[in-house]
């Protein structure tokens, strides 16, 4: 077995562990982690690999079904402004990707994959066991 295929392996079995723990702030940290880690793959093949277009809409997709999932996620009574803010960056994250795809341009695509880093990054700080590394 090869370093990268042990590697996957333990990043899937931490994931798994933290899907059955029920801790939602871990959960939003795997969903954010999966969603920069498609996104950033959609956005090189667009930019390096324009023949590819298998392997680009499955992470054009995989990146829309993680937003998706991110926003479905908010709760507007209890996150108040917080939600609110959250919800408008995955959504300009979600046009952004629907952008690239209509014009091949990736600059809007690479902001809002900053912006989610950022977000992650602040998500990571909030964790009180400071267990969840990013994988991304």
């Amino acid at each position: 077995m090869t370093t990268k295929k042990i590697l996957n392996a333990y990043k899937n079995a931490n994931r798994d562990a933290v899907v059955e723990s029920e801790d939602p702030q871990a959960l939003i940290m795997i969903l954010l982690d999966e969603l920069l880690r498609a996104m950033r793959s959609y956005a090189n093949l667009v930019e390096k690999d324009k023949s590819n277009e298998a392997r680009k809409n499955n992470h054009f997709t995989r990146s829309l079904t993680m937003l998706y999932g991110l926003q479905s996620s908010l709760n507007f009574d209890e996150g108040g402004e917080v939600a609110e803010n959250l919800f408008r960056l995955y959504e300009y994250a979600r046009v952004q990707l629907l952008n690239t795809s209509q014009t091949g341009q990736i600059d809007g695509t690479q902001v809002a994959i900053s912006a989610l880093t950022d977000i992650r990054e602040a998500w990571s700080i909030m964790d009180p066991k400071n267990e969840i590394q990013n994988v991304g």
